[in-house]
């Protein structure tokens, strides 16, 4: 792995990412990190032995939470019908200040030291990544962990030098105004500067791409779950530069109020157009049906 020197986040107009105090937007991918709890392994159990895993993870379980996931902080979030709760995650990410290739020539004193994080690391940000109740952890499905608006952003980055040691803050998720989970990340499976370096072993952390530590469990295992009308907040007691990140949940509304598509999928050409004509004459207002 590398460090490659780059120019450092300057500020931008108000409301650009690249702007410090103003409304952060994240620049680059965002990576979610599973099973970096050590209470979060446990509740698991045997589970990590059987199949189709066999064993516990050696490298960290990444995931990707895809733009479509990202909602600004105060936003509603789309829940479908579909979906009767939703699981909280709450957590810290790493936003990239320089860029971290995989190489093999890396020092072993860097790698094993605090430096890394100082380095790459320019801010830490809330995140609230949501997901629909699954038992899949090792590959995480893409239909329960990308839905749409369920990466909730907090609006406040922290440069890294306010944030001295991540590991001895603790985040409060409320619902509804009760408290429900208190997040303590000393309780990591990986520091931020080994989950850095032993991601940076296999692939590559670019400038403005955001790495989250991952989201712990309740006590017995599960995350806090809400549903549609509850509001969401996280905050960092002790540290109020980085806010509230506040999200409430909506029913998600249909995507089109004409015939369901399952009724229109067994039909083709002018038959399908013919049909969705009677059903709803302004689908093909602009639209000649001919007969063949």
């Amino acid at each position: 792995m590398t460090l490659t020197a780059s120019q450092p986040l300057e500020p931008g107009p108000s409301g650009s990412p690249g702007s410090p105090g103003s409304t952060y937007w994240p620049a680059g991918t965002v990576y979610g990190t599973l099973l970096n709890f050590r209470d979060e392994v446990a509740a698991l159990g045997a589970q990590v032995t059987q199949l189709p895993y066999k064993a516990p993870p050696q490298a960290p379980v990444l995931f990707v939470k895809t733009a479509n996931t990202w909602s600004a902080n105060g936003a509603a979030v789309p829940v479908p019908s579909r979906v009767p709760q939703v699981e909280v995650g709450a957590t810290l990410a790493m936003v990239m200040g320089l860029s971290l290739f995989p190489e093999s020539n890396w020092p072993l004193a860097l790698v094993n030291s605090a430096q890394l994080a100082t380095n790459i690391v320019a801010y830490y940000v809330l995140m609230n990544d949501m997901s629909v109740p699954h038992t899949s952890f090792f590959r995480p499905p893409v239909k329960f962990k990308c839905l749409d608006g369920f990466l909730g952003v907090g609006s406040q980055r922290v440069s890294r030098v306010q944030v001295v040691n991540p590991a001895k803050l603790k985040l409060e998720v409320r619902i509804n105004g009760e408290l429900r989970q208190t997040v303590d990340f000393s309780r990591m499976v990986r520091s931020p500067a080994q989950l850095l370096a032993d991601v940076g072993e296999f692939m590559t952390l670019r400038e403005g791409d955001v790495l989250m530590l991952g989201c712990d469990c309740l006590p017995g295992g599960g995350r806090p779950l809400a549903g549609v009308g509850d509001r969401i907040d996280i905050s960092v007691p002790g540290m109020p530069a980085f806010g509230v990140l506040s999200n409430t949940l909506v029913a998600e509304e249909p995507f089109f109020d004409g015939p369901p598509l399952e009724k229109l999928a067994p039909l083709r050409g002018s038959a399908a157009l013919a049909s969705s004509a009677a059903a709803d004459p302004r689908a093909v207002a602009s639209v000649g049906v001919t007969s063949s």
